[in-house]
């Protein structure tokens, strides 16, 4: 079962993952690789200028906005929960795709709980690599769970209060 569910025109799929996460004492494989923030910053001009994709590791406690200027030639950033109740990825997914109208894929790991699925993609996430086993129907399932949204995000749904406005 692959471990990547993408978030498509609305609809998650299971797909295969073309990245390999490598770690920082690790050799840089061929291929597409997601590193992290520190061995993007040392080694990140050479991978670029091999031609291969690169998708940047993003610790919750390192900053989008150190990303900015490279964030055009970036295919992914992977923002990492440590702990399903670490909500500093979001601050993050939504600065990329607001502020920073990042293009790329804005991918959530590690204690990634399908529980939260709706308020990631409120915010801008459009790839998981879920902590469980759980199935892209049952993320689909999750993202459509609430009807009512309380407040604006970057999804651009009305909050329920406009709503009733209307």
């Amino acid at each position: 079962m692959p471990t990547l569910i993408e978030l498509k025109d609305g609809v998650c799929k299971a797909a295969e993952d073309a990245f390999t996460h490598v770690a920082d004492d690790q050799d840089i494989p061929a291929g597409d690789v997601i590193v992290s923030l520190s061995r993007f910053q040392a080694d990140g001009e050479g991978l670029l200028a091999e031609g291969r994709r690169v998708g940047v590791r993003l610790q919750s406690h390192e900053e989008a906005e150190a990303l900015a200027y490279d964030l055009p030639r970036l295919a992914v950033v992977a923002l990492e929960f440590p702990k399903y109740r670490d909500g500093r990825a979001y601050t993050n997914a939504y600065v990329l795709s607001g502020r920073l109208k990042f293009k790329g894929q804005v991918r959530a790991v590690g204690d990634v709980l399908r529980e939260q699925a709706g308020f990631m993609v409120r915010v801008g996430f459009d790839a998981f690599e879920p902590a469980d086993d759980a199935s892209a129907n049952e993320w689909q399932a999750a993202i459509g769970r609430y009807r009512h949204v309380y407040q604006r995000s970057a999804d651009g749904r009305a909050p329920a209060f406009a709503e009733r406005q209307s």
